[in-house]
């Protein structure tokens, strides 16, 4: 039996991928910020919902499929970007993305990857969606958004909760930092991890040298290892709606606004021209006071849910999270960590395990509580029967119906 089919959850895919990054980079992918308050809270937040079973339901045709903007998905997922996702494995985000073709789930490629866009678009297969961060000089962002373009990519993900930055304390004590700054510290980590330093870093140095970021504009595509703190994206702290309607304007696909935690924020994204929004903190990796995503999430299919997909992101560990976040009204999930832990694990393999525990948890869950198909998960299926009430009403069990036979 191999490594892999002795990881039986995505927790066990954490140890092992625990035990193969150096410190600095797992704790990268795997740690919040500050004190890691939101980064609980995420977890927290889906273990307070508890779900009634229903029985004696003929489940002979359970099926996880959906339409997600306009394109089928065998499972109400995609692949959230994850930057890191190529110091986790040799070419980790190809690895993410090839996983996610095998799975029929749509993969979403970060603006900080190491692997091309243009690699991923030729080599992968699938649905692939782009990630953006904003530049302060604006026209090297319209200039990625052209190559993602010209790459085929089917779907823009602009991410608009950044702000100021973040304040992970951890990478300051643990040495890691991006540009990637080789010190003693960060030998002896590496050192102590053979396997990633022969078969990531040392593969990386023997074909194509010390990885860049190959989805930055071309001024800034330093080696992670060299640069200033200009070689790294130039968050656009001043950006506004206006963006967004102008990103609407030059994008031909989907636009996807991701970082959205009040229902006023979602309407502006909708007026905006955004065809999805996602319900996100980030993963609690940026501000640690911030409200869990799924306990936003009722607030913000009230006010958009019959105009726009809604995406859930942060704290998805298990298939029965990702049925709590369809019940409450999400069309969908982005899985960022769960992924990650896989590849790290395993590389393509590794993601493929993680998707395959996901699809198996969830499908024992809408077993369990009698839905033979997502929309059939709704606000009824938890303890009490709750559905919690915003501005004044609640969001019922046919809205998801209705918001599929408007042509959302």
């Amino acid at each position: 039996m191999s490594h892999l089919e002795q990881c039986y959850n995505i927790a066990d895919l954490r140890e092992v991928a625990q035990r193969r990054l150096p410190k600095g980079v797992f704790e990268y992918l795997d740690r919040g910020s500050e004190d890691e308050v939101a980064l609980a809270h995420n977890r927290r937040a889906y273990d307070r919902l508890k779900l009634r079973t229903r029985v004696l339901v003929d489940l002979g045709n359970l099926n996880t499929e959906v339409d997600l903007l306009g394109g089928p998905s065998a499972l109400p997922l995609a692949i959230a970007p994850t930057g890191i996702a190529g110091l986790c494995s040799y070419e980790g985000e190809l690895a993410l993305a090839k996983a996610a073709a095998q799975a029929g789930v749509p993969f979403t490629l970060a603006t900080g990857s190491i692997t091309s866009m243009e690699k991923i678009a030729a080599e992968a297969g699938g649905r692939l969606w782009f990630q953006l961060y904003m530049w302060k000089e604006e026209e090297l962002s319209y200039q990625l958004v052209q190559r993602a373009i010209d790459a085929g990519f089917e779907a823009l993900v602009v991410t608009v909760d950044f702000a100021l930055g973040n304040n992970r304390e951890y990478n300051q004590r643990n040495g890691f930092s991006i540009p990637f700054r080789i010190s003693p510290r960060s030998v002896m980590d590496m050192c102590r991890h053979p396997r990633w330093l022969v078969t990531v870093l040392g593969r990386y140095l023997t074909t194509t040298g010390m990885p860049r970021n190959e989805n930055y504009p071309a001024k800034y595509q330093h080696r992670i290892t060299s640069g200033t703190d200009q070689a790294t994206p130039m968050r656009h702290s001043s950006m506004t709606w206006k963006d967004i309607a102008r990103l609407r304007d030059f994008w031909p696909g989907k636009l996807i606004v991701k970082g959205i935690l009040r229902a006023e924020d979602a309407l502006l994204a909708v007026e905006s021209g955004a065809d999805a929004v996602v319900v996100s903190n980030h993963g609690g990796r940026n501000l640690d006071s911030s409200i869990a995503s799924i306990d936003a999430l009722p607030e913000i299919v009230s006010a958009v849910g019959h105009r726009a997909t809604v995406i859930l992101d942060s704290g998805i560990r298990r298939g029965s999270d990702i049925a709590k976040a369809l019940a409450l009204g999400a069309d969908s999930v982005l899985i960022g960590r769960a992924t990650l832990y896989g590849v790290s694990a395993g590389g393509q393999a590794g993601a493929e395990r993680a998707l395959a525990i996901l699809r198996s948890e969830l499908r024992k869950t809408m077993g369990y509580v009698g839905c033979k198909t997502v929309s059939d998960l709704c606000p009824e299926l938890f303890e009490g029967s709750i559905a919690t009430p915003v501005n004044g009403g609640v969001f019922m069990a046919t809205d998801r119906d209705e918001r599929a036979e408007n042509g959302k």
